[in-house]
């Protein structure tokens, strides 16, 4: 069983849940997107100080 921590009531939700059954705190959808420009962006500055 794979679960989170609700940052509303601190009960333990099912990792899949998008909202807290005890409290309705709805968890934010995160976009992959923002994953992989965070990394590109990283990377980048990286380039960008040791050149």
């Amino acid at each position: 069983m794979n679960t989170k921590e609700c940052p509303g009531c601190a009960m333990p939700v099912e990792h899949e849940e998008a909202i807290c059954p005890i409290c309705k705190f709805e968890f934010p959808q995160r976009n992959k997107a923002y994953a992989w420009v965070a990394v590109a962006l990283a990377v980048l500055m990286l380039l960008l100080i040791f050149l």
